[in-house]
């Protein structure tokens, strides 16, 4: 029998809910956060979990063991914050400067409330979990270090499957995910061109870097459109732009940044190749010189094809048909989860929240200083956790 824990966790929403708004009232940034991981700590105390404490970050990996034999999945939830001064008008709205502008405080309390679903339940279980409670994921690489620090082996074998729920404006409860590439890889492109600086009222005396510069973001835009399959899309956005810091000074040099979105390892090559010869191409044209780089921070986020299927009807399953929307294209932002599923084949979910009365045409979005997520959700949020952790652990035949 698989236990209705939809239901059961309608019992654990009073306290969830007052997690998340203590987690919400005192965010914390990067890979340290120290008043976030004792507090769930303490959510997690007396459920006979096995703890393991990071080295490099504050994280916690716990360890729940099934009465019955069987292999080992993991389910994450991060808890890291935004360096954004909130605008949320919440009455337990962030103080510090700091706002859980992503819906991290809700992913928190949601696996806090899927390790209580699924402890208690123990005996019946058939195999291990792996709660992976993460800092560092906005932008400081928080699962690569876990996984260095050994994660996959908490439990003495390597999970099966992984398993995350992330937040978002929309209908509120609505679970989407889809097969194959679910979120772009994330890569930054520096470029700097040099020239020969000078007095800003003498151009003829120098050679500018800075026009040359402005042709090469042109250049970067006509690249994407015309190098590049539409059904294999990248973007590119030159978001930085470097050079003197006098108004009447022509600079030396000039460096360009672009952040870069790609949703396959076939285009992200191609732009480590060509990019930069396209700018050094453009500038030897001028008489100048360029060089350029691609950083690779986070590899594309890729679903497992047929396991994914079976979560959709899973959730379905649990909540309503009406309720799981298979997504029908990747969505260009990134996530460090990606990491974790180049390790271990799994699943990456949507959950939207937005509260009742906010124009769904209107709702700020993720990272917004006035986004807003309805803590009504984290009971389905935990319930779909255990679900599909147990689900996988147990078989994926009909429900019983």
């Amino acid at each position: 029998m698989i236990p209705q824990f939809a239901t059961e966790a309608q019992s654990l929403l009073p306290e969830l809910v007052a997690l998340r708004r203590e987690l919400h009232a005192h965010p914390e940034l990067g890979l340290q956060l120290p008043q976030t991981q004792h507090r769930v700590l303490e959510a997690l105390d007396g459920l006979g979990l096995e703890i393991t404490l990071g080295k490099e970050l504050s994280s916690i990996v716990a360890v729940l063991r099934g009465g019955k034999p069987g292999p080992t999945v993991l389910l994450r939830g991060d808890m890291d914050a935004l360096p954004v001064v909130e605008q949320s008008g919440l009455p337990f709205a962030s103080q510090n400067g700091n706002m859980h502008a992503c819906g991290h405080d809700l992913h928190t309390a949601g696996l806090v409330g899927a390790a209580r679903l699924l402890a208690a339940h123990r005996d019946e279980l058939a195999g291990n979990v792996i709660f992976m409670f993460q800092p560092g994921e906005e932008g400081y690489g928080g699962a690569k270090i876990m996984l260095d620090e050994g994660l996959l082996e908490a439990a003495g074998e390597k999970p099966i499957g992984a398993y995350a729920i992330h937040v978002a404006p929309g209908p509120r409860g609505t679970f989407m995910t889809r097969p194959g590439a679910l979120a772009a890889g994330s890569n930054q492109l520096n470029i700097t061109v040099h020239g020969r600086g000078g007095h800003g009222s003498q151009p003829h005396q120098t050679l500018d870097p800075m026009p040359v510069a402005a042709e090469i973001v042109l250049a970067l835009q006509s690249f994407v459109t015309r190098r590049f399959d539409a059904f294999d899309p990248i973007i590119l956005s030159v978001t930085q732009i470097t050079g003197s810091e006098a108004v009447n000074v022509i600079p030396e040099s000039v460096t360009l940044r672009a952040t870069v979105r790609t949703l396959s390892e076939n285009s992200l090559q191609r732009v480590i190749d060509e990019a930069p010869r396209l700018a050094a191409k453009i500038a030897e044209a001028h008489g100048l010189t360029a060089e350029g780089e691609v950083e690779v921070a986070y590899p594309v986020t890729i679903n497992e094809g047929a396991a994914t299927v079976e979560v959709l009807g899973w959730l379905g399953e649990e909540f309503g048909a009406e309720r799981v929307v298979e997504m029908p294209t990747p969505m260009m932002g990134s996530e460090d989860f990606a990491f974790v599923l180049n390790e271990v084949p799994g699943t990456f979910i949507a959950l939207l929240t937005s509260p009742e009365g906010v124009d769904l045409t209107t709702a700020e979005f993720n990272h917004s200083p006035r986004v807003l997520f309805d803590d009504g959700v984290l009971g389905d949020q935990a319930a779909a956790l255990a679900t599909v952790a147990w689900r996988r652990l147990m078989g994926s035949g009909p429900a019983q």
